[in-house]
C-alpha cells in the first residue's frame, strides 16, 4: 500500500516544476509520516559533478543512517526527484516553532550542493525551483513561510549542522512572495520555435518521434525516437556546455544550438 505523500507529485507538477520519479518512490519511507507542518531544507554535501550524483544515498542511506534520507532531492538542473512518500531519516534532534519531531511533520528536500565555496552561487534555476516546489507544499498543506527550516536552524545542538548555505530569512521572503502572488512568474519555455514553415515543437520527457531520433543523433545517442532519462542527461550536459540553462528540455534556443552541430557536421 502506498504511503500518504503521493500527493506530492501533482503539487510539484502543478507549480510547474520539472519532476522525475524514482521507481517505488509510493512505497518508500521507514513509516507512515504524520501531519505535514512544514518543510526542512537540506544541501547534500555531495559531489560537485553532475545533476544529482547524491540520489542513491538519499534513497538507501549511509553507514551511519538507514534511507530514505528525504522525500525529495533536487538536482542542479531544477529538477526535484520524487524519492519516498513515507517518513525520512532527515531531521534529526532539534526544534521549529515548538516542533520536535522533525522527521513525523516535516517534508525533507536534499538540493545537491557540495556546501562548499567551489559550489556557490547556487544556480540561479536550482534556487528558483526550491522556492517554488516549498512554497507549493506549503500552499497545499495550509502553512506560511515561517514553516521553512533550514536544517541548519532545527537542529539541536545549535551548530549542529551546517546545511544549507543559503541566506534562510531571504529564502522565506522569497516565499512568501510567491505564495502571495507578488513574486515574478517563471519564464516559460514557448512551446514551438517563432513562427516559421518549419517550427519545431519545444521537447522534453517522454516526447517520442522523429524529432527525437533528430536530437539524438546530433548528440551521438542511439536514435530510438525516445526521449528518456538518457536523453535528457546528454541535452543538460550539451546545454551545460554552451552556457545555456541545463534544465533537459529541448526548446527554441537549444534547437538553434543543436543546429550548429550539425553545421559543423
Amino acid at each position: 500500500m502506498p504511503f500518504s505523500l503521493t500527493w506530492l507529485q501533482d503539487v510539484l507538477i502543478n507549480a510547474g516544476l520539472k519532476v522525475a520519479p524514482v521507481d517505488g518512490w509510493q512505497f518508500r519511507g521507514v513509516s507512515e509520516i504524520g501531519d505535514i507542518f512544514g518543510v526542512i531544507c537540506h544541501h547534500t554535501a555531495g559531489p560537485r559533478q553532475q545533476n544529482m550524483p547524491s540520489l542513491h544515498t538519499v534513497i538507501n542511506g549511509r553507514p551511519d543512517l538507514s534511507g530514505p534520507l528525504a522525500q525529495l532531492g533536487l538536482g542542479r538542473d531544477g529538477t526535484f526527484y520524487l524519492i519516498a512518500a513515507g517518513k525520512c531519516n532527515h531531521a534529526g534532534p532539534g526544534i521549529w516553532n515548538g516542533v520536535t519531531a522533525g522527521n513525523s511533520h516535516f517534508i525533507g528536500i536534499e538540493a545537491e550542493n557540495t556546501g562548499l565555496s567551489d559550489d556557490q552561487p547556487w544556480p540561479d534555476v536550482q534556487l528558483d525551483a526550491y522556492q517554488r516546489g516549498v512554497a507549493a507544499i506549503l500552499g497545499h498543506v495550509g502553512r506560511g513561510p515561517e514553516w521553512c527550516a533550514g536544517h541548519k536552524e532545527f537542529a539541536l545542538p545549535q551548530g549542529r549542522k551546517q546545511d544549507p548555505t543559503l541566506d534562510m530569512a531571504q529564502f522565506r521572503l522569497a516565499i512568501s512572495g510567491i505564495l502571495a502572488g507578488t513574486a515574478p512568474a517563471p519564464v516559460p519555455i514557448p512551446s514551438v520555435e517563432p513562427a516559421s514553415a518549419n517550427a519545431r515543437p519545444t521537447l522534453r520527457r517522454p516526447a517520442t518521434g522523429d524529432l527525437v531520433k533528430t536530437v539524438q543523433t546530433r548528440l551521438n545517442l542511439t536514435a530510438d525516437g525516445s526521449f528518456g532519462p538518457m536523453t535528457e542527461a546528454a541535452v543538460r550536459a550539451f546545454q551545460r556546455g554552451l552556457g545555456l540553462v541545463p534544465d533537459g528540455i529541448v526548446g527554441p534556443r537549444t534547437w538553434q544550438a543543436l543546429d550548429q552541430v550539425q553545421q559543423k557536421a
